[in-house]
């Protein structure tokens, strides 16, 4: 496993090893004694899968202490643009992002602490994630931040008119307004 640290702490593009044969290929996506031994401290105790069609973008969503959730994002088919924002106030980083394009051909993936906001766009025809988290979730302590923050500036790699994006994430406010308690 390859560990590669981003320029937002604890931000993490992990690459695992793949190990391909004239059957296919085997990796393991996650192992906690892997991950401890590498100084990853991270306990996943739900996994999510979703599917999406092309130009969806979802996010950039997060959950408020004592409920924050650290994610592990991987793609199993097609490709997308993970984004990842930086929202600890007290972070030298705060308020910038972090963008990287994950495909079921990579199998790379990517660790977003808590402490950040997260969302994907979808470039291929479809896509399904998988992302475990290290808490529950908890509709109470869930919020977001607008994707489309012009303070943010967030390039997600699909045409405004082919862009697909839920009412719920279209009404969230602007980092600057959003809730947050990092």
């Amino acid at each position: 496993m390859q560990i590669i640290e981003t320029r937002l702490q604890g931000l993490l593009v992990i690459k695992p090893d793949v190990y391909p044969d004239s059957r296919g290929y085997l990796f393991e996506s996650y192992n906690q004694r892997t991950f401890e031994k590498a100084g990853i401290s991270f306990l996943p105790v739900q996994d999510n899968e979703s599917r999406s069609c092309k130009g969806v973008i979802r996010g950039l969503h997060y959950q408020m202490n004592p409920h924050a959730q650290a994610k592990l994002i991987r793609v199993v088919t097609g490709r997308i643009l993970d984004v990842a924002v930086d929202i600890r106030k007290e972070s030298p980083t705060y308020g910038e992002w972090f963008a990287v394009e994950l495909d079921a051909e990579a199998k790379e993936q990517v660790l977003i602490p808590k402490g950040f906001a997260h969302g994907f766009s979808v470039l291929s025809d479809s896509a399904i994630i998988q992302y475990k988290c290290d808490d529950f979730y908890n509709p109470k302590h869930e919020r977001g931040i607008l994707l489309t923050d012009p303070d943010l500036g967030i390039c997600w790699k699909v045409e405004t008119s082919a862009r697909l994006i839920s009412e719920k994430d279209l009404r969230q406010p602007c980092l600057k307004d959003a809730e947050n308690d990092f």
